[in-house]
């Protein structure tokens, strides 16, 4: 409505094509994963952060060495020896990074997310990028984290292999119907299946190497034969596709204002608590890999087969998987918590439509939600809810973050020169170069396998956001927001109530027209001069006082008969209005049992015209 959108123009950021300095400057708040777990009550502890935001990082040792391994294979077994030299160094990319959002957590206090970091620091264009990215970043992972999870699934259940994408599918709905219903998770609910993850996977890591063979071996067996030669591009694209292991560790930084006092000291004790476990267990899992040479087989994923290797198929193989299966879904679900309360915040800022801005009865923005589901579903749809196929997608939106983020931050500490600025701008230049480094490995190594979705989109939603931000600055120069407009004024009044017989209806709107204006008329419709004359003597006979003003068309046609004769009522201080009598029936199935003109009048009447007040009174009937 147009009172709504003016409404949320004036309470916007935007009062004229250039934006307020109070505006470009304000801080930055969270966006990334934090989403439902932001709030200042919630007061998180360590293992309290842990079990909230750390999931998306934690669950990403479901999938990143399994992706790793897909692509070393194809050299054939024997290349899984670069297993443990490719997860050190993917370990050392991730102390870097885990120790530059140490630093993102003392200089955004507030929350800092790479759209908000990019935004104060680096400007409007790669505030745009950063923003981009992380809606794929956001999509992808609700992709990844369910098609992962039912691989998981058809790990434990053999029989639901076969139906990965209707397992995901599910999933999804089930994740959209929560979230639309404002059912938010507390970090005490989240510790539980946390913890139970974790213990499973340390205690693989633990009992694994006391077997000098699996204890069980799952799936079928796989033909492997060597397609490619074992070399520096194999490597490499072996590295892009493990560094999907090190994704979601910025999102404690991002929700610094979730933990207890003092809380910069207790996000940065997080940060590196998560560091330090992730870690562990991607080298564990790669030393595992190795010495028991797990190669994919048909039906289950490598981490079911490290836990059978371990643990056989009885109680403790099922408990592990379960819980592997539920922090997978639950890391899907802070895509639910983050992503609409990011295009909030870019509909505040005029990028997307004002109604991703609006929240629904329950404190939901349910427009975010919805647009999330749809995305997600679309791109499992398209893959068959392949993780594989999604992988070479994900790492990217996620780096593109991570580098921004430290380029923001060495803008803001030669800004800022707080003590020892040098060395922070050092070590977040250092994370910067290595993440920028890993997106163009990304880009070189998996073009053709799916980032080129990603090359692609990520500039289409750039221009979206640009597009959409340049039509309200249009928009408010229009509306001449932060001007004084003048001041309103009475004029005359016209009432038009279109109307084809004489009833009930036809009394009541022309009773309500009466209340609005000083002039009411009512127009009809007649084909011919006799048909006419009918229509002013059943008027006559019912001696109304409103004049009756019938309008010759020999096709009947009330539309556009109707628009013609107030575009032809002179306007020059004349407020017209034009009241349509609407017939509702209480069963909506009998709609089509009316005619629709008055909706199509509605519409045309808001097309063609300007200056005109349009009104409907709804006439209900139980009929």
């Amino acid at each position: 409505m147009a009172g709504t959108e003016t409404a949320d123009l004036a309470g916007g950021d935007i009062a004229a094509p250039e934006r307020p300095a109070a505006t470009r400057g304000h801080p930055p708040v969270n966006l990334r994963r934090a989403g439902k777990h932001s709030d200042k009550g919630h007061d998180l502890s360590v293992t309290g952060g842990l079990a909230a935001l750390s999931l998306d990082a934690l669950s990403s040792v479901a999938y990143g060495p399994e992706a790793m391994v897909l692509i070393l294979v194809a050299a054939g077994a024997a290349a899984l020896r670069y297993t443990v030299p490719l997860t050190l160094v993917i370990t050392g990319m991730l102390v870097l990074l885990v120790f530059s959002y140490t630093q993102v957590i003392d200089a955004h206090p507030e929350g800092g997310g790479s759209y908000a970091v990019a935004k104060v620091n680096l400007g409007r264009f790669w505030a745009l990028l950063a923003a981009a990215s992380l809606v794929v970043d956001y999509v992808l992972t609700v992709a990844v984290s369910l098609s992962a999870g039912a691989a998981s699934l058809g790990s434990v259940f053999h029989g639901l292999s076969h139906h990965l994408l209707a397992v995901s599918l599910i999933g999804l709905l089930l994740l959209t119907a929560v979230n639309m219903f404002g059912i938010s998770e507390s970090a005490r609910l989240l510790m539980l299946p946390t913890i139970v993850f974790i213990v499973s996977i340390f205690a693989l890591i633990i009992v694994g190497p006391f077997h000098s063979h699996p204890v069980a071996t799952i799936g079928t067996p796989l033909p492997l034969h060597a397609t490619e030669a074992l070399g520096i591009v194999l490597i490499l694209k072996a590295f892009a596709a493990g560094c999907s292991a090190v994704t979601g560790v910025e999102a404690i930084a991002n929700g610094v204002p979730a933990f207890r006092q003092p809380r910069i000291r207790t996000a940065q004790r997080t940060e590196v608590s998560l560091g330090v476990m992730l870690g562990v267990m991607l080298i564990g899992l790669s030393i595992l890999i190795r010495a028991h040479h797990v190669v994919p087989r048909g039906g289950v994923t490598i981490l079911a087969q490290l836990t059978a290797g371990a643990f056989g198929t009885g109680w403790m193989f099922y408990v592990s998987n379960l819980s592997v299966i539920l922090v997978l879904g639950l890391a899907a679900n802070t895509s639910f918590g983050g992503l609409p309360v990011l295009m909030s915040i870019l509909a505040k800022d005029h990028r997307l439509p004002h109604m991703f801005y609006l929240r629904a009865e329950r404190p939901v923005y349910r427009y975010g939600i919805g647009a999330l589901a749809i995305a997600g579903a679309a791109l499992l749809v398209a893959v068959n809810a392949r993780t594989a196929k999604l992988i070479p997608m994900f790492t990217i939106g996620v780096f593109v973050g991570f580098t921004l983020s430290q380029v923001g931050l060495v803008h803001h500490w030669a800004k800022a020169r707080p003590p020892r600025w040098r060395a922070r701008a050092a070590l977040n230049g250092v994370g910067a170069v290595m993440t920028a480094i890993a997106v163009v490995v990304f880009l070189s190594t998996k073009f053709l396998e799916g980032a080129w979705v990603v090359v692609l989109t990520v500039p289409l939603l750039m221009l979206l956001f640009s597009h959409t931000e340049r039509y309200y600055a249009r928009v408010a120069t229009k509306l001449r927001l932060g001007k004084t407009p003048g001041i309103p004024r009475r004029a005359g009044s016209v009432v038009i109530v279109p109307t084809s017989t004489v009833n009930l209806l036809t009394e009541k709107a022309l009773s309500a027209a009466m209340s609005l204006g000083d002039t009411v008329v009512a127009v009809g419709v007649a084909g011919d001069e006799e048909e006419r004359d009918q229509m002013k003597r059943a008027w006559g006979e019912w001696k109304c006082s409103v004049p009756l003003e019938v309008l010759l068309d020999s096709h009947r046609s009330l539309v556009r008969t109707v628009v013609k004769y107030v575009e032809s009522i002179p306007k020059d201080d004349t407020t017209i209005t034009v009241l349509i009598p609407e017939l509702i029936p209480t069963k909506r199935r009998r709609e089509i049992l009316h005619n629709q003109r008055g909706r199509l009048l509605e519409a045309v009447l808001k097309a063609r015209t300007d200056d005109v007040v349009i009104a409907t009174l709804p006439f209900h009937i139980d009929a």
